[in-house]
């Protein structure tokens, strides 16, 4: 009978932030419907920002810097 060595799983490595990245995160920051403009596009996330910025500027900020 052979025994198997289960190894255990390596976390991916992630990469640093790009000028990109950093540059989307100011924009969110900002006037967070222009970061999610800039990430996602125009599509039903960049109108339920504009609806959080309106309703409150942190939950806008926040909705564009998750994910």
């Amino acid at each position: 009978m052979k025994i198997k060595q289960v190894l255990p799983n390596k976390p991916k490595p992630t990469m640093p932030f790009t000028c990109t990245d950093i540059c989307k995160i100011i924009l969110a920051i900002i006037l967070p419907p222009l970061g999610v403009l800039a990430e996602k596009g125009c599509g039903v996330d960049l109108l339920i920002n504009i609806a959080l910025t309106i309703l409150g500027f942190i939950p806008g900020i926040i909705h564009a810097l998750k994910d």
